[in-house]
């Protein structure tokens, strides 16, 4: 998998973790880049690398994962796992998260930038998707 599409993947497990569990799925910060949102110490540790795979060390240790992460994981896998990263990447450019936190730090378009996605402005937004058209995540 590519290393955009991982970061969105994790993106996307951290939001509907707050929304499922109602706590965080890891602690490390999200940053509304350019390209969507990332979590830089994950980047630190894939950077300058297109493609990843499963020998590639990313940190974190799935062994340690409770029975909720795990579901979690699995269903955004499960959802999300067999779009493109860049389809991912346009999502996200169109919610409210990543659009937010780059508007409140004056982030144009393209520009780099590492405004915080919180972890109330994720689960607000898509806590609010719960009642409508998400059911099925």
């Amino acid at each position: 998998m590519t290393a955009m599409k991982l970061q969105k993947l994790v993106y996307y497990s951290q939001a509907w973790h707050l929304v499922w569990e109602e706590e965080p799925l890891f602690t490390d910060r999200i940053e509304a880049w350019a390209n969507g949102p990332v979590v830089p110490t994950l980047y630190q540790r894939h950077r300058q690398r297109w493609q990843l795979t499963g020998a590639d060390d990313l940190g974190g240790d799935t062994t340690a994962l409770t029975e909720a992460q795990r579901r979690t994981v699995d269903v955004i896998l499960e959802h999300y796992g067999s779009k493109p990263a860049n389809w991912l990447s346009e999502l996200t450019h169109r919610e409210s998260p990543w659009r937010d936190a780059r508007s409140a730090a004056g982030l144009s378009d393209g520009e780099r930038g590492n405004a915080e996605i919180t972890h109330a402005s994720m689960y607000e937004y898509y806590d609010g998707l719960t009642s409508t058209d998400a059911q099925d995540i």
